[in-house]
């Protein structure tokens, strides 16, 4: 999930870059860039770190154990290989 103070702090700088004229609705334009910015990041397919981390480990894990099946199959056909065919 996104940090909400980074949206609360991204939607206050939003709102201080708004012409001073336009001010008054400061706090209302706030809201609405808030408002705006949580819809727009919640219909990305984000993840959170924690489980970006949690499937980079699971990855790693895999390949260990794809590699070792590698290693395992080549030393079984070079086994067969060195054995004579038997009739």
């Amino acid at each position: 999930m996104i940090d909400l103070n980074h949206i609360d702090d991204l939607a206050r700088r939003l709102s201080q870059l708004v012409p001073p004229g336009l001010r008054e609705s400061q706090e209302e334009l706030q809201q609405t860039f808030k408002s705006a910015l949580q819809a727009g990041l919640s219909r990305l397919d984000l993840v959170t770190r924690e489980e970006f981390d949690v499937q980079q480990a699971v990855l790693l894990r895999t390949r260990e154990k794809l590699e070792a099946l590698e290693r395992t199959v080549a030393t079984l056909e070079a086994q067969l290989a060195d054995k004579p065919a038997q009739s």
